[in-house]
């Protein structure tokens, strides 16, 4: 972690030094929650999250008023997402009514937030309904800060993003800090990378080395052992030049998987490759599979999952950590045949914390298969945010953090 990530942690004040009594607070949230086909939400997990700063300013008489983004609408007014869901769901959370309103700026929305009273709580509309939030138009936030006395950022899943609602407001709003939420994370994955007990073992996976590769080498100044599953196994191989079949590779970075091998073993890191692969004929539920070595696959068989001999030994080398990050799934989780190695590690994970070892788990895909095998509450923390949480690895300063000084 770079100086000034940890300087910029140092300098931002928390919700519990802020003044909120009959004061409008103004909360940047993630509700950016899953829908299903019908529009009722799938996993409220980040709506659950930020209830002790909502209730904090509730408790204190401030008047909430909060705002989020919730898919892609692209800057237009798509109702279907619309965060009614949130809305309805957060007031049965709260047992207590949360109005929607129309929109998140104008003069209906400054007329609502006028009329309201102490402990009342207001959410805003789609953010993203405005083009001028993710442009982080300085106009856009100028009128969202008309709205507030206070502003909170209790969103990490966003503050990785330089928006509006999360960098531009903070410069016009006097008043300002980090919610439960925001501190929770930036303790967690600040003590992680700076302070880790060891050993420090990070887990990485996913589909592609290209999004891992400035965390990878982060981890190469912090880690003992770095354990690679996933698609982004093969580009490594290639590098080796094992032969990979037909499997996922990223061929313009084959020549960055090769030095980081070196780099690695320059540094006496242990970064762990797979010993066997789940194999495909086809990338299909369906498909027929069949085990192999890593150095053994043939012609035409695509890799899918990590095998059992490396299930195994990854599983043996988490349970042996004192610290655990892992950050990507160790397959195509979402079909049967190839989740295997992505619920061992999650298992390994649930005996590491149970020993007495801190686990996070890195949000993104990982957060969403250990949230399928019903053990996110086994981990130590569950991060929020899997691209703010990576960047923050990296030692990347988060705009939405670094706008709180």
């Amino acid at each position: 972690m770079t100086s000034s990530t940890i300087r910029t942690m140092n300098n931002v004040r928390s919700i519990d030094q802020l003044d909120l009594a009959g004061k409008r607070v103004l909360v940047r949230v993630d509700f950016n929650v899953p829908l299903d086909d019908a529009g009722a939400i799938t996993d409220d997990k980040r709506i659950t999250e930020s209830l002790p700063t909502i209730r904090k300013i509730m408790e204190s008489g401030g008047r909430t008023i909060l705002m989020s983004h919730l898919g892609r609408p692209k800057g237009e007014r798509r109702e279907k997402y619309s965060l009614r869901p949130a809305a309805e769901r957060l007031s049965q959370l709260l047992g207590a009514e949360v109005k929607l309103a129309p929109d998140c700026i104008g003069d209906e929305v400054k007329q609502m937030v006028d009329a309201m009273n102490d402990g009342d709580v207001l959410m805003l509309e789609n953010l993203r309904f405005h083009r001028g939030e993710e442009a982080n138009d300085e106009a856009f936030a100028r009128q969202l800060a008309e709205l507030g006395d206070v502003y909170i950022n209790d969103a990490f899943g966003t503050a990785h993003r330089a928006h509006a609602s999360t960098e531009a407001v903070a410069r016009f709003v006097k008043e300002k800090g980090a919610g439960y939420l925001l501190l929770k994370e930036l303790k967690f994955l600040g003590d992680a990378v700076c302070n880790p007990e060891r050993p420090f073992v990070a887990i990485l996976g996913g589909s592609k080395i290209s999004g891992k590769i400035d965390v990878i080498n982060a981890l190469l100044d912090r880690c003992d052992s770095i354990l690679i599953g996933g698609g982004m196994m093969f580009t490594f191989f290639r590098a080796q030049g094992r032969e990979i079949g037909s499997s996922l590779v990223e061929e313009d970075k084959v020549e960055v998987a090769h030095a980081i091998l070196a780099d690695a073993a320059s540094r006496k890191v242990d970064l762990v490759l797979p010993s066997d692969v789940v194999l495909a004929d086809r990338f299909a539920a369906d498909a027929e599979t069949k085990l192999a070595s890593a150095d053994d696959i043939p012609s035409g068989w695509m890799g899918l999952d990590i095998g059992p001999e490396t299930r195994r030994d990854f599983s043996d080398r988490i349970r042996r950590a004192k610290t655990v990050v892992w950050n990507g799934p160790m397959g195509v989780f979402e079909m049967e045949k190839f989740a295997a190695g992505t619920k061992a590690v999650a298992e390994a994970l649930v005996m590491a914390t149970e020993e007495g070892a801190t686990t996070i788990v890195g949000g993104g895909d990982s957060a969403a298969a250990i949230a399928e095998l019903g053990l996110a509450a086994k981990m130590t923390h569950v991060s929020t945010g899997g691209g703010a949480s990576l960047e923050f690895l990296e030692g990347r300063e988060l705009p939405g953090v670094k706008a709180l000084k």
